[in-house]
């Protein structure tokens, strides 16, 4: 039955996109955040879902060009730049690996990223395109996030809440990290709509993404949902209404998480004597010190894999990965990669908050909300960063991807023409 559903979905997503190459877009966004084929049965877990729908939606390009004899307009940015400087260093880096053929093995699969990108900054160009694909990728992960929480709230916590298997966020680190980035877009969604269902509908999907992310028991986790919630807060035009429903948050959390959770989040603020991370500073020690005898290549993808299997004293050093976002992309591209990497996050954090500043000069809802939610997000995918290795993700490159969007649209004066969406009143 599983089967059937998911080839449904993927026929109907494919029908749609022949329709209209932009709701293909959509779809991939969707596709990409459930990962929906880890939950199939033999033959849909092996049927390639988003590789499917991305060829056809390419065939709808093509085909809406041979109908309208118009390409959809190519615009300028410097995020497009900074990005294929980027994977042109992953190309460099690769050339010079410790491990050329896994190296190359993990370059084929990041450079995937690439193309559906380009699609989505090439066919969204409204606002109302642009809020049908930021509601696909939180409400893919909020899917996912729903099953998890629910399961929490049935066992009474006392299990971890994973993500999707065989993705990129199907651990409980990386799936905490995932849904504190996806939170922010719920907000927006939240934001932007005025039917009082739905609106219940998406306060309830908050929630269970909180209850989701506490009950994978990340500790990073918990630091990435924390910052982001106090961002939310302050972006909140309810600020008091906010700190309460913290507040009853964090009580509720202490009332009904078990007290292993409890003792394993207190070591947060006892970091340094905690094995877990003595092995990752041990880690980054031994990374830090290959770059600096390589600072220009580098050590290729997976680097840690030849780096550290010197590095004996904290345990197998098979499982020893960099467990950082920023001395992984350092060690394995140099300072050229990790300079790149960095001006790519940063600089659209810096671009995001001035777009905030501009639409509060202006008074413009639309610029402020979307600009404050997508930084939101960035902000918790770089508080995750610091411990985990999530360099490469995907998600994150298409929050930047949508922030590119936000960024060109907010400049525009006619790139509303057309929208039935309203802004509500929160």
């Amino acid at each position: 039955m599983r089967d059937i559903a998911l080839l449904i979905i993927l026929v109907g997503l494919c029908w749609l996109a022949l329709l209209r190459p932009w709701f293909g877009v959509v779809g991939l966004a969707l596709l990409g955040a459930m990962h929906p084929q880890s939950y199939g049965g033999e033959f849909m877990s092996r049927l390639p879902m988003f590789k499917v729908l991305f060829l056809i939606t390419c065939l709808a390009v093509v085909v809406d060009y041979w109908k309208t004899r118009q390409w959809p307009k190519v615009f300028w940015d410097w995020r497009l730049v900074v990005l294929g400087l980027l994977f042109a260093d992953f190309v460099i880096t690769t050339q010079f690996a410790l491990l050329p053929d896994t190296s190359r093995g993990r370059l084929f699969e990041i450079i995937k990223i690439i193309p559906p990108l380009l699609l989505t900054l090439w066919l969204i160009d409204t606002r109302e395109k642009l809020h049908y694909l930021i509601v696909a990728t939180a409400a893919g992960i909020a899917m996912v996030a729903l099953k998890g929480g629910y399961w929490a709230v049935m066992t009474g916590f006392g299990d971890r809440v994973y993500g999707p298997p065989d993705s990129q966020i199907g651990g409980n680190n990386e799936f905490a990290v995932a849904l504190a980035m996806i939170i922010p877009l719920l907000i927006l969604w939240l934001r932007q709509t005025s039917d009082a269902a739905l609106r219940w509908a998406i306060v309830a999907a908050v929630a269970l993404c909180y209850i989701a992310a506490l009950t994978s028991w990340s500790r990073g986790g918990l630091v990435s949902l924390t910052v982001m919630s106090a961002m939310l807060v302050w972006h909140s035009k309810h600020q008091f209404m906010a700190i309460i429903l913290v507040a009853l948050g964090v009580g509720l959390s202490l009332i009904n998480l078990p007290d292993e959770w409890l003792t394993r989040m207190e070591t947060i603020s006892t970091y340094q004597q905690d094995l877990s991370f003595q092995s990752r500073q041990g880690a980054w020690e031994q990374g830090l010190s290959y770059l600096k005898s390589n600072p220009w290549t580098g050590s290729g993808f997976e680097g840690w894999r030849a780096i550290n299997a010197s590095f004996q004293s904290f345990g197998d050093p098979d499982t020893l990965d960099w467990h950082s976002a920023y001395v992984e992309v350092a060690v394995e591209h140099g300072i050229p990669g990790l300079l790149l990497w960095s001006t790519l996050l940063i600089g659209t954090i810096i671009s995001l908050s001035l777009m905030i500043r501009r639409g509060i000069r202006s008074g413009e809802s639309w610029v402020i909300n979307h600009g404050a939610m997508l930084r939101a997000s960035l902000v918790a995918y770089g508080i995750g960063g610091i411990t985990l290795g999530i360099t490469y993700w995907e998600l994150m490159f298409q929050i930047l991807a949508y922030s590119v969007i936000v960024l060109r649209l907010s400049r525009m004066p006619d790139a509303n023409t057309g929208t039935r969406l309203q802004e509500a009143s929160n």
